[in-house]
């Protein structure tokens, strides 16, 4: 049976560097998937009128193809040619609980994220992705520096 790994990518250096420990991990598995997870922060909590309802979910969708051309399409291009088996998935919503809900959805092994360079006033209120996980996830997570 095949582990599967979950990898948070955002197109970042600090998603490269996840991406580097999940290829590492999964060389030393053997037979392993790399579930690559970009998540676009987006909040429901946002009321509109039905104009900006259609516009806003039109928008979700090109930003979703963005994602799929810039980031995603060339790194499994890179990871297939590598040997490795990858797949991905693009998401809207809270980073934490999508890269949690994907894990479960894929009975995954664990997840692989890297701290992020957020800092000030929004990370001691609202926290980071890697804490969230670290503190809510149903698998293991591994924290990448």
């Amino acid at each position: 049976m095949s582990t599967t790994l979950i990898i948070g990518i955002d197109g970042s250096k600090a998603g490269e560097r996840a991406l580097a420990h999940g290829k590492r991990l999964s060389r030393l598995i053997g037979d392993c998937t790399l579930l690559l997870v970009y998540v676009i922060e987006w909040s429901p909590y946002k009321f509109q009128s039905a104009e900006e309802n259609a516009m806003r979910h039109k928008r979700r969708e090109e930003e979703i193809e963005i994602a799929k051309m810039r980031v995603i399409e060339p790194l499994l291009s890179a990871l297939k040619s590598e040997g490795l088996d990858a797949d991905c998935r693009v998401r809207h919503g809270d980073a934490a609980e999508i890269l949690n809900a994907v894990a479960l959805e894929h009975r995954a092994e664990q997840i692989v994220v890297a701290r992020g360079s957020e800092s000030g006033f929004a990370s001691r209120v609202f926290g980071t992705v890697a804490i969230k996980l670290v503190s809510s996830a149903s698998v293991p997570v591994t924290v990448v520096s």
